[in-house]
């Protein structure tokens, strides 16, 4: 029998960002709705989709032996666990969540000094209890089951909620009074898994190609040919091109010129490309960037 490595991915508002991802990394993974069990055209792994919340305890008790779930919730959980990596992607976009301390608009609540003996929902309750101790205030916290927004206006005097772009919130007409945490995904192994040398060196390769797909995302590649008197100005005046792929032409005198660049930057590059003599360019997408 092959060796098998069990990996948890997050299952809920993450499930379909972190499988296109693993798909860009190299690895294809199908969920059948008659099998809670996906599959993975890999023998050498065992894939579980669970809540985000519980990966990091099944992590840490062996059950599995790594998986992607967020920060907050090993910090939440106290898991004792491995962290091998940090990946930049959410189901929206690729800033951190941050868990923010809310009250309504119109409320007098200015700092957390203001919630002694008030009452407080949210869904990391370790987290915010740690954060009151922290400011030395005195307050109730209930673990909230959903729906944290509209509690705020009703049944609690706050709220500790996670945002990416605030814009719920903003929706509900809730003000953010203080940040308690900021957190991003994380590949996290189990402490006897990361010792047994094959299964270090599985995670240690998912967590490259992982790493490459996401790097890749924000750059794109660029070819172009340029004539090679005028390839010393291109390089001076493009830092973006000090270390380029250059290669002869069958064409006398010319070059082709390849690169890797921040895709938010080439709008404003192709243009002075173009002015420098580079004819040809193109601009291709990456699947993995490894450095």
């Amino acid at each position: 029998m092959s060796k098998k490595l069990k990996f948890g991915l997050p299952k809920g508002s993450l499930q379909d960002a972190t499988i296109e991802k693993m798909a860009k990394a190299g690895f294809n993974i199908s969920i059948s709705s008659r099998s809670y069990i996906p599959t993975v055209d890999d023998d050498e792994l065992e894939i579980r989709m669970i809540r985000a919340q519980e990966i990091s305890r099944y992590v840490e008790h062996g059950y599995l032996d790594c998986g992607i779930t967020g920060h907050d919730w090993v910090i939440e959980n106290g898991s004792k666990v491995h962290e091998v990596g940090e990946f930049l992607f959410s189901k929206a976009t690729r800033r951190p969540a941050r868990w923010v301390l809310c009250v309504p608009e119109n409320s007098p609540v200015k700092s957390v000094k203001d919630l002694n003996g008030k009452r407080i929902a949210t869904e990391v309750v370790n987290i915010t209890k740690k954060y009151l101790k922290k400011n030395g205030v005195k307050a109730e916290v209930e673990f909230s089951w959903g729906a944290t927004e509209v509690k705020a206006h009703e049944l609690v005097d706050a709220i500790v909620e996670v945002t990416e772009t605030g814009s719920s919130l903003r929706a509900n007409k809730l003000r953010i009074v203080d940040e308690l945490l900021s957190s991003t995904p994380r590949l996290i192994v189990n402490l006897d898994s990361w010792k047994d040398s094959w299964k270090r060196k599985k995670i240690e390769t998912l967590a490259m190609l992982l790493k490459g797909a996401l790097d890749a995302e924000a750059k794109v590649g660029l070819k172009m040919n340029i004539a090679e008197k005028n390839l010393a100005k291109l390089l001076k005046e493009l830092p973006a091109l000090r270390n380029p792929t250059i290669s002869s032409l069958s064409l006398k005198g010319w070059v082709a010129v390849e690169t890797i660049i921040d895709e938010h930057v080439v709008r404003e590059l192709i243009p002075q490309l173009k002015a420098a003599g580079a004819e040809g360019i193109i601009e291709y997408p990456l699947n993995k960037v490894v450095y």
